[in-house]
């Protein structure tokens, strides 16, 4: 760390330096020898007024600026700081771009030395992080920010970062270095020259590389840890009593405080494995269902030497259980438990392939960036999953070359023995609990080749998603983009993409091709082929446009797609599918005959042909199930399946898709998983109406009579915790148009985030709602210094997100769909949930149609049997998010006034734990509010 560098954060009045943005904050840290050694702040008078939006992000106002120093009488300062420096920034060419501006127009030369990017340095060194924001690095580092958004608060904290990345930089083996070494010219930053540097300082002493590490084929790499096999019979005792229990719990929660609903379902999950028998477990938040089927599971497994799966929707919950309620479980029971998560093959590196790709030469940012981020990942990493990474979107297009699937060139012996998948696979088959995810699991029981160990009892996790998992899983999916993606990698002879590569090992003169088509006949069939796509999108869009029924939000339209020979719109699609099929057929037939000519002399072929030919292999596979999801939507549809398109009118083509699904998984579940399986056990916290499961029994085709259901009550106090409050001054939802009934809530969401202080989450059921409240409340400029975060608006994931609200005293989430539930905001980050709507599945939905349709044909009643119980499941995970703890408090508020004003209103506030209920206006509910907070 011998170097010297300036570390430098700019407060300024815009982004736009040429168009006269300015300086308003100047900060610098000095580091040499590895310790800061000088730091220097300064005001700057930008000779203009700060906009209102700067003043509320930096809390800089014009007061503080106006005896400030112009940017030109410090300028001789700040270039004697840089003087044979580093110039280091967070996103390093905005502050250099602005220093430069002010600096020439103040009569000095620029900073032409050179410059260092903690965000790449990030992005490289730390892989797996979930942002590369300044103050979420500072959480991860442990880093005090005290001030973000303050010049001289940040350049402080990136200082720090720095430090902490030099030193990551430093302990990586010379192997790595030496690699990233080679990637690091292709950066924005002049990384290369500090690695350089470290590689000089490396090279002369002896490197000892940790124990935790191997070299092979010149990759560094975590060796692979193996969960020891414990074999060893010892005497399983269940613990049936309560006092049995308590014990058990003691040892992993010194302040362990007994929940007879955790016991309770214990024993019924205990119960059910050992009679065989199916299981509907409602468990209501803070039940504690994880270890409660966790324990008995572990215990089954090892009295009955089975293994015992455990399915969930979502990754996180995989996370959660492996890292925080596995190692828990570890220190109650007697004996050593093999946990081991297992997913889809694709989600695991092949490290054949990207040794392969090491060795291309032609790449864009993207590629260097997120090669060199798996390099040092490989060192960390003892799974190899592409979940852990946080990688671009260019990133991701990248990881479709090296993630782990069936090879027929390749065939690299010497990664076999460390390649990830198959050690995952390995796990799985010797241990006692398999965590994996629905979509895996129903995968599984339609495969060839068998993925999960055998098994006959399953733990379904978040069960609510099941069905849907399943409707989509069993469907097919045919879009715009990924087949133009799938094509254009393929591409034409002139687009030197892999139809290019494939030709020139083709053209060397030892090859004797007289048998196989002129290359002249494939390009042409290539061409044809691409026309086809647009062709086919064309009048599907055209068929949509015409059709048009439901919004799916701002600008998205979606209507069903259905048969019918009479209609001339259906028969052009139905003509152009024909001629789609027809066309792959042929060229997939032509590319084949080369390829299968080709491995005939495969011995010939370079390292690097055999992995161009490898991933043209593996497209032209995708290719073949593409033709048959586009025979099985547009040819040969099924009459128990809808399908539907979906686009979005500004770019036609682009943004359309055609869904096909099962109206109904039922009779798949049952007779592909329930009947083949001795004991499944479906937990979540919602999974009754009204007290009653015959809805979700229903749903995935499970008779009553084989499956056990019961409910167990929430621990918490909702009473004494929760207030419900609907107002009565708010006009029907459906009764008003629609920016009427936005103008009505607005204004109840100011009057209420006023009297909360934000920490309010609002869930909406529709996009184009939420986006004109959001605006409406911007517009109004009442809660200009609160922190308005909205979904598909803010960007970032659900997560990212989620976060950003907890950083904020005052803020407000504004969410949709996917924050009904697994948001997780316990504590005073949130006091204030507010439902806009009643979630309502809109009829026009062409699943939700053709669900009604069915429900009608036989004999049922659509409302009651379908929309109303659906609806009353997501307004329950709704009312979830509010109280995560017993020490939780918080206002629910509904604006919806059909929970009051209808006969079935009644059903959803049967179907939650009973709290207050007031109805009051605005005016009556704001004194309320201050009396609870």
């Amino acid at each position: 760390m011998g170097n010297k560098y300036v570390v430098i954060d700019l407060e300024t009045t815009g982004n736009a330096p040429k168009k006269g943005d300015k300086i308003i904050q100047f900060a610098a840290v000095v580091i040499k020898n590895g310790k800061i050694t000088e730091e220097y702040s300064s005001f700057v008078n930008p000779g203009k007024s700060i906009p209102p939006f700067i003043e509320e992000l930096t809390g800089l106002n014009d007061q503080m600026v106006e005896n400030a120093p112009d940017f030109s009488e410090i300028a001789p300062k700040v270039l004697t700081l840089l003087e044979g420096a580093y110039f280091v920034a967070h996103n390093v060419l905005f502050d250099l771009s602005f220093l430069q501006e002010e600096l020439i127009e103040a009569g000095y030369n620029g900073f032409y030395g050179p410059i260092l990017d903690t965000v790449e340095m990030s992005r490289v060194l730390m892989p797996t992080a979930d942002s590369f924001q300044l103050s979420e690095l500072a959480i991860r580092e442990g880093l005090n920010h005290e001030r973000p958004h303050q010049a001289d608060s940040d350049a402080y904290v990136t200082a720090e970062l720095l430090l902490r990345l030099l030193e990551r930089l430093e302990q990586l083996p010379l192997n790595t270095v030496k690699q990233l070494h080679k990637l690091s010219s292709g950066l924005k930053s002049d990384l290369d020259l500090l690695i350089d540097n470290i590689i000089l300082k490396k090279e002369s002493s002896i490197e000892t590389i940790p124990d935790i590490l191997e070299i092979h084929h010149g990759i560094a790499l975590k060796k692979g840890v193996y969960q020891a096999e414990n074999n060893e019979v010892q005497q399983i005792n269940y613990p049936a009593t309560k006092e049995e229990k308590e014990e058990l719990f003691s040892k992993a929660f010194p302040a362990f405080e007994t929940r007879i609903g955790q016991f309770n379902m214990m024993d019924s999950v205990y119960d059910a494995f050992n009679q065989e028998k199916h299981a509907m477990i409602e468990a209501g938040t803070g039940v504690g269902k994880s270890l409660a089927y966790l324990i008995p599971s572990a215990i089954y497994a090892k009295e009955s030497s089975q293994t015992i799966v455990i399915s969930t929707f979502t990754t996180h919950l995989q996370e959660q259980l492996l890292s925080n309620d596995i190692p828990r479980l570890a220190k109650m029971l007697p004996f050593p438990i093999k946990a081991v998560l297992l997913k889809g093959r694709s989600h695991y590196i092949s490290l054949a392939k990207f040794e392969q790709t090491l060795k291309d030469q032609e790449d864009n940012y993207d590629t260097i960036l997120t090669k060199m981020q798996i390099l040092v990942w490989l060192t960390e990493t003892n799974y190899g999953d592409i979940d852990e990474l946080n990688l671009s979107s260019g990133g991701l297009l990248y990881w479709n070359k090296i993630k782990n699937d069936e090879t027929v060139f390749l065939k690299n012996k010497s990664w076999l023995s460390r390649d990830f998948y198959m050690r995952a696979r390995k796990e799985a088959l010797h241990a006692d609990i398999v965590i994996t995810n629905h979509s895996l699991l129903l995968t599984d029981l339609v495969t060839d080749h068998q993925l999960l160990p055998d098994y006959t009892h399953a733990v379904i996790d978040e069960g609510h998603h099941f069905m849907k998992v399943a409707g989509k899983h069993f469907g097919f999916t045919f879009d715009y983009l990924s087949t133009r993606l799938l094509l254009s990698q393929i591409g034409l002879i002139e687009q030197k993409q892999l139809l290019h590569k494939l030709e020139q090992i083709l053209e060397k003169e030892w090859v004797n091709k007289h048998e196989l088509i002129h290359s002249f006949e494939v390009n042409q069939m290539m061409s044809e082929l691409s026309l086809e796509v647009d062709e086919l999108f064309k009048v599907v869009s055209h068929y949509a446009k015409k059709r048009k029924k439901s919004k799916k939000g701002y600008n998205r339209i979606s209507c069903r797609l259905t048969v019918d020979e009479e209609n001339l719109d259906w028969r052009a699609v139905e003509i152009s599918a024909e001629r789609f099929v027809f066309f792959i057929k042929d060229f997939v037939q032509m590319i084949s005959a080369r390829l299968d000519f080709i491995k005939t002399v495969q011995e010939s072929l370079s390292a690097r042909e055999k992995s161009s030919m490898e991933e043209l292999t593996s497209l032209v596979e995708e290719l073949r199930e593409l033709s048959l999801v586009v025979k099985k939507i547009f040819l040969h549809p099924s009459e128990d399946f809808v399908t539907w398109i979906e686009m979005d009118e500004r770019a036609m083509q682009n943004a359309t898709t055609v869904y096909a699904q099962p109206v109904t998984a039922e009779n798949y579940l049952k007779e592909q998983f329930f009947e083949k399986k001795k004991c499944a056990i479906i937990t979540s916290a919602t999974l009754s109406v009204k007290n009653s499961f015959n809805y979700m029994l229903t749903e995935l085709g499970l008779p009553p009579s084989d499956c056990s259901a019961q409910q167990i009550q929430s621990p918490f106090d909702y009473k004494e915790q929760v207030k419900l409050i609907i107002p009565d001054d708010l006009p029907e939802v459906n009764a008003v148009p629609l920016e009427e009934y936005v103008a009505s809530i607005t204004e109840h969401i100011i009057s209420i985030a006023e009297v909360t202080k934000g920490r309010m989450l609002i869930l909406f059921t529709s996009h184009e709602m939420l986006r004109k409240t959001y605006e409406l409340i911007k517009e109004s400029g009442f809660l200009n210094d609160y922190a308005i975060i909205a979904q598909g608006i803010s960007s970032g994931s659900r997560s990212r997100l989620t976060r950003n609200f907890q950083k904020f005293d005052k803020a407000i989430l504004l969410g949709t769909s996917s924050f009904w539930e697994g948001v997780d905001i316990p504590g005073e980050d949130l006091t204030c949930l507010i439902i806009v709507r009643l979630p309502f599945s809109p009829p026009d939905d062409p699943l939700t149609e053709a669900k009604c349709d069915l429900i009608k044909q036989n004999g049922g009643n659509p409302f009651s049997d379908y929309s109303l119980p659906e609806a009353i499941i997501r307004f329950k995970q709704g009312f979830g998010r509010l109280i995560r703890t017993k020490h939780d408090r918080g206002l629910i508020f509904i604006f919806d006034r059909r929970l009051v004003t209808t006969k079935y209103g009644k059903a959803f506030l049967q179907s939650i734990p009973e709290v207050p209920v007031e109805r009051k206006g605005i005016n009556e509910i704001i004194p309320v509010i201050s009396e609870w907070i």
